[in-house]
């Protein structure tokens, strides 16, 4: 790619094939951008293009696991939120194009050190399920060169999108207030201030959010909130420690919609 701009991208690779590289895969596809999703496991590939086909209800084509990114104008990484794996895959992708990463929390600058063109590393946070969900964070790394970021800001919208512009700083933007919102809500049931479902209420019917904090993490997935606490908390302080009742569940492996059960029962 010789010119870093949304309307030049005509390829992309998606790198890893679940719940969330799936749905960039898709809307990426519907952008009518030539889209290939990749995954260690040729399964979840298969798994993933039949999620992207109940999503669209009709016939996705199904194409051929190739061994490695080539030929592509961009590369969305969407690989479980842990910096040695990422770091090790940015660090074999060679091509000089846009490298994205949809990580929630952890640091750009970091991943970005894995690769010959730092600048061209920036964050593209997107939020579950992808098909539906509006945001997209464009988060800037250290090295993160404005072509890039306004490339990825731009791609974004054509993916009817709304993107926020955000530094690399601990949680970003989004994450450290959905984060701090979820464990206040977590804290309260543990208190039994009020049942999850009536603190759901609350913020739905009192406050206009769309979905409530504790179906959020249900669908987010307890262990990946969990996760994000952990990390927010030791860069940030004690205001993001996880509550015990979020360790607990997931001790016992109430780890949202995912396992069936969170702080609802989910009988898909």
């Amino acid at each position: 790619m010789t010119e870093m701009t949304a309307d030049s991208i005509q390829r992309a690779a998606v790198l890893g094939a679940g719940t969330m590289g799936h749905g960039i895969a898709q809307v990426l596809a519907m952008t009518g951008i030539e889209t290939r999703l990749f995954d260690v496991d040729e399964a979840s590939v298969t798994r993933g293009i039949a999620r992207m086909e109940a999503n669209l209800n009709k016939g996705v084509e199904r194409g051929k696991v190739e061994p490695a990114a080539n030929g592509v104008d961009v590369v969305i990484e969407a690989v479980p939120e842990r910096m040695d794996l990422k770091r090790e895959l940015f660090s074999q992708l060679g091509p000089r194009v846009l490298l994205a990463s949809n990580t929630s929390s952890l640091s750009l600058s970091e991943i970005a050190t894995a690769v010959d063109h730092p600048e061209r590393v920036v964050g593209m946070h997107f939020f579950n399920p992808v098909h539906i969900m509006k945001l997209v964070e464009v988060v800037r790394g250290e090295a993160t060169s404005e072509e890039a970021a306004s490339c990825a800001i731009e791609l974004a919208r054509r993916m009817g999108k709304g993107p926020i512009d955000a530094r690399d700083a601990p949680g970003f933007a989004s994450s450290r207030l959905g984060v701090a919102i979820g464990m206040g809500a977590i804290r309260m049931v543990e208190a039994r201030v009020a049942s999850a479902a009536d603190i759901d209420k609350a913020m739905t019917l009192g406050y206009g959010f769309p979905m409530g904090p504790l179906k959020l993490t249900d669908l987010v997935g307890l262990d990946v909130r969990l996760s994000i606490a952990e990390y927010l908390s030791r860069e940030l302080g004690a205001r993001f420690e996880p509550p015990q009742l979020l360790r607990d569940m997931v001790a016992r492996g109430e780890l949202g919609k995912k396992s069936g059960k969170g702080f609802y029962e989910w009988n898909e």
